[in-house]
């Protein structure tokens, strides 16, 4: 693991949300391939019950903190990471920048005729961007290669997909050796719904309170069994503190 920010074994980029795209821009820049994982508390709890999950954090070129609970438990354990990196910000962010490139964007999953609508919106907001190819697909790997000719042929720079945590990941690391074009690979969970205007977006205050979580947590009630695992995270993180002392 290179020098990285250790939380329950996944290791997190010392880089707040600014510093992150820049990096993933200066990438794609220069032509090389950054697989990006947004990661939650909830993320790293599941990385400890399968191993295929730890290897795809540890072997992925960036690993970002995407939510309050990972950046106090970076602060608990003695290491903070410089900032939060919501995958919704880390988007707009990087969409802004690689926009200005003319650079193509290839935007597969969520729900059918969101991922259109979502380029829809992103080619509005992000002037130079070029979205080449939209599709909900499947996250189910007996349908990868079909999948993954379709975005071939598109040809894309960028990739983004929004099949949840952790289809997405497991699905890029599958079929990233196929997608020759590719530079920028993301797994972006929710943020198709958000760019197509199925979601509400939280308020500023929100966000710069570190709720988001709350507010989705409202919208979403079938979400709480997913956060379930929260108070189990933060007593490991605890426990991790202790013993490092």
């Amino acid at each position: 693991m290179r020098d990285r920010v250790d939380i329950l074994g996944v290791g997190f980029d010392r880089v707040g949300l600014t510093a992150a795209a820049e990096l993933i821009a200066s990438r794609h820049a220069a032509g090389q391939r950054t697989f990006v994982i947004t990661a939650n508390p909830e993320f790293i709890m599941l990385a400890r019950r399968h191993q295929d999950l730890a290897d795809l954090a540890r072997a992925a070129d960036l690993v970002v903190a995407d939510g309050t609970g990972v950046l106090v438990a970076s602060r608990i354990l003695g290491d903070p990471l410089p900032g939060r990196v919501p995958g919704r910000l880390l988007v707009d962010a990087v969409l802004g920048r690689l926009g200005r490139t003319g650079a193509s964007v290839f935007f597969l999953g969520a729900g059918p005729g969101v991922a259109e609508r979502a380029a829809a919106t992103a080619a509005k907001r992000f002037p130079g961007l070029r979205p080449v190819g939209a599709y909900a697909g499947s996250p189910d790997g007996g349908t990868d290669l079909a999948i993954a000719t379709r975005i071939a042929q598109a040809a894309p720079r960028v990739l983004l997909v929004a099949y949840g945590m952790p289809s997405q990941e497991r699905w890029i690391a599958r079929n990233l050796s196929r997608l020759g074009s590719v530079r920028v690979a993301i797994g972006v969970g929710g943020v198709f719904d958000q760019l197509a205007g199925r979601v509400r977006l939280p308020p500023r205050l929100v966000h710069a309170l570190g709720f988001e979580w709350l507010w989705r947590l409202v919208f979403e009630p079938r979400r709480w069994r997913r956060q379930r695992v929260l108070p189990v995270f933060v007593a490991l993180v605890i426990r991790e503190r202790i013993l490092r002392r």
